[in-house]
């Protein structure tokens, strides 16, 4: 799956990007609303992770859906 698909489909994935990072909360998923650059930020600032850290998980859950 590319992020295409994704962000084309927010509404279907956010329970599953919940359900992955569950710090993220809906006012998160709003705000994230399909976009990687947008998802990365928040994953950076709740789970205090590296930019490529994040990247990696990002992809990572892209492979498993």
């Amino acid at each position: 799956m590319n992020w295409n698909q994704v962000e084309g489909n927010w509404e279907q994935f956010k329970g599953s990007v919940q359900k992955q990072w569950g710090k993220l909360t809906g006012d998160d998923m709003d705000v994230i609303a399909g976009n990687r650059k947008q998802l990365a930020g928040r994953l950076q600032e709740r789970y205090g992770k590296a930019e490529e850290e994040t990247d990696r998980e990002i992809d990572d859950w892209l492979r498993r859906h």
